[in-house]
């Protein structure tokens, strides 16, 4: 058995580049996601409101990374409790999130996207009269998240003063 058959299927993501993501397989991302992570970030779904684990989940330090690919996308700050059944961040860690216009159901909406693997990760809507910086929520379903203690965008953030924003 060759070393690459002796690995994990969750480490052919630490090994590729960030344009390798948005291309694997289906195959590939069933292989490393459970069957809820994998219909909401690849097939663009979405969780019911008021069940997943981080609608109330208010930490006052951390960060939110992406479930497919791990990548850092919103720290603790940016979280905010908008009574949506899902949870909502009025800003993400810069470069992190991607946007698009996504026009099913007969509207236009935003739709916000892992920049380095492509993943759903929800939709954003503006001015709904939030006291937030930016009059933004960044509607997100749990299962596209995992959430670390730890925050390593922290150190590259160290001014960041979300109420200083307009």
């Amino acid at each position: 058995m060759s070393s690459s058959d002796e690995k994990s299927d969750s480490d052919w993501r630490s090994e590729v580049t960030d344009p390798d993501f948005q291309e694997a397989s289906s195959e590939k991302w069933q292989a490393v996601l459970d069957e809820a992570q994998f219909r909401v970030l690849r097939k663009k779904g979405t969780e019911a409101p008021g069940s997943g684990e981080y609608d109330n989940h208010m930490p006052s330090s951390g960060v939110y990374t992406c479930a497919g690919c791990h990548t850092p996308l919103y720290t603790a700050k940016h979280k905010f409790k908008s009574g949506c059944g899902w949870p909502a961040f009025f800003d993400a860690v810069p470069g992190a999130v991607t946007r698009h216009t996504d026009r099913t159901f007969g509207m236009a909406r935003t739709e916000i996207v892992c920049t380095r693997c492509g993943g759903h990760l929800g939709h954003v809507f503006k001015g709904e009269g939030y006291a937030t910086p930016t009059d933004e929520r960044h509607c997100v379903n749990s299962v596209s998240l995992n959430f670390a203690k730890d925050d390593p965008v922290q150190d590259a953030e160290e001014d960041f003063k979300p109420e200083a924003k307009v």
